[in-house]
């Protein structure tokens, strides 16, 4: 098996440990925990082993960190339909939920999803799904 012949810049471990403080993202969290096991010389097959992933994904990250720095362990734009749901449009739904339905004409005291799109609706102009709904 070969090994993996990376060098890494003098301040990596300090910028791991930097990124593991200041990082919100639990995928960012573990990928910086394995990269710094790495760098600090445990061998990959240790480190997949050991964290559960697999050693092709820890040697991805370990080679993007070598050659990103910490851009490198965060997650690439993906394709995909944008979410119908944004954060500017979240706010108003969970106001929305915090409010009395019966203060909207609402016959019943707790929120059924499919009320709830009907006048987030109104308020809106945005048609959400029932299910969209339920998911936010």
């Amino acid at each position: 098996m070969r090994t993996l012949q990376l060098h890494f810049p003098e301040d990596a471990l300090p910028t791991l440990e930097t990124v593991l403080k200041q990082t919100k993202e639990a995928r960012v969290f573990r990928r910086a925990q394995a990269v710094r096991a790495v760098v600090k010389g445990t061998r990959l097959h240790t480190v997949s082993d050991t964290l559960a992933l697999t050693y092709s994904a820890l040697r991805k990250w370990v080679h993007r960190f070598a050659n990103q720095g910490p851009r490198g362990l965060l997650d690439r734009p993906r394709s995909g339909r944008p979410p119908k749901v944004t954060c500017a449009l979240e706010q108003p739904l969970n106001r929305l939920v915090d409010q009395d339905p019966l203060e909207h004409g609402s016959l019943h005291s707790p929120w059924s999803c499919r009320e709830l799109a009907t006048v987030f609706a109104r308020e809106t102009g945005v048609q959400l799904g029932r299910e969209r709904v339920r998911g936010v």
